[in-house]
């Protein structure tokens, strides 16, 4: 029989009393440490679902999961010593202890080093937001009552509650009888060992485009939190700092065109520029002379710029005007 796990994703919302929080992104990767109870059990292979403690937000099958080392902060009660707190929005002081009700502004904190996982699943990756709501989803697990992160349920039995609430075929997982997914079997051990650099600070540099810009890509507008990606307006992996005003807020698919280049922002007309391959898709064809939906400060333009110089400027280093008047002149002398 399949595993399946129920993970809580909830962006900037999810709860991590205890340490820094998580960079997820729903779609394509989840992210855990050994600090996390389940941390060693989920798998390759294994269905991962999702979901926002109200309803579910999607699933997809695991084809590999990360895995690396960092030093991490974790917070702790300063009374009892116990990581499982509270931060609270509204009240003061703004964290209370759940074992010892012991109510704090500062809590106390230690350094670890830790494991890191990172779950790829972007590939059978389905949208399933709203299917089943929360309390739909808390039964399916094996113990319906836990309060981990990190839950593991039949797979059988949330299959056929999706396809009996939503009438929808989930063959797109390709789960074969043994529960592998596809061509890709689980590796000895249930994990690909791969080292990985680890982005430090990706996840607060996300939280401060979300304070500056609200939940809207800076090239097509509103989208669900989940929907967008902090987008680096240069290479981090050359720089390895977060500048300031060097990100906008980015819809998956578009932070991924846009890293390819074949986005990019004209820095003489101020507008969007699409490659000549992206115009036969009507979504992206729309983006090409339209001006970015949100306000560009003089530090954005001036990365934007070298942006559309690394992978524009060569292919329209000719004026169209010019081009045109060329071949006019030799059509005229021929």
């Amino acid at each position: 029989m399949t595993t399946a796990w129920l993970v809580l994703a909830v962006g900037d919302d999810r709860q991590h009393g205890g340490n820094d929080g998580y960079d997820d992104d729903p779609s394509q990767h989840y992210s855990w440490d050994d600090t996390v109870p389940n941390h060693g059990r989920i798998a390759v292979g294994d269905v991962i679902v999702l979901w926002d403690k109200k309803k579910l937000l999607g699933l997809g099958v695991i084809s590999e999961i990360e895995t690396g080392r960092e030093t991490k902060t974790l917070y702790f009660c300063p009374e009892c010593k116990r990581a499982d707190f509270k931060r609270r929005k509204r009240l003061t002081p703004a964290c209370r202890c759940n074992q010892c009700g012991a109510l704090f502004d500062v809590p106390g904190s230690k350094t670890r080093e830790v494991v890191t996982y990172r779950s790829r699943h972007g590939e059978t990756w389905m949208d399933g937001r709203g299917l089943l709501t929360g309390r739909e989803l808390r039964a399916l697990c094996d113990s319906p009552d836990s309060q981990l992160s990190m839950r593991p349920a039949r797979w059988e039995k949330l299959r056929d509650a999706i396809i009996d609430v939503a009438g929808i075929s989930l063959d797109d997982l390709e789960l074969d009888d043994e529960g592998a997914a596809g061509a890709r079997r689980p590796i000895a051990g249930g994990h690909r060992m791969k080292n990985v650099r680890t982005r430090v600070g990706q996840a607060p540099f996300r939280k401060q485009l979300l304070l500056d810009y609200g939940q809207v890509c800076a090239f097509t507008g509103p989208a669900p939190a989940g929907a967008l990606q902090a987008a680096h307006l240069y290479s981090y992996a050359d720089e390895e700092e977060h500048h300031d005003w060097g990100g906008l807020l980015l819809r998956n698919d578009v932070h991924s065109l846009f890293d390819r280049g074949q986005i990019t922002v004209n820095p003489d007309t101020g507008r969007i520029e699409v490659d000549d391959e992206l115009l036969g898709y009507p979504a992206y064809a729309e983006l090409h002379g339209r001006e970015p939906m949100v306000s560009l400060r003089p530090e954005h333009e001036v990365w934007l710029a070298a942006h559309w110089r690394t992978h524009r400027s060569a292919a329209v280093s000719v004026p169209a005007s010019r081009r045109a008047g060329a071949a006019s002149q030799r059509c005229e002398t021929a």
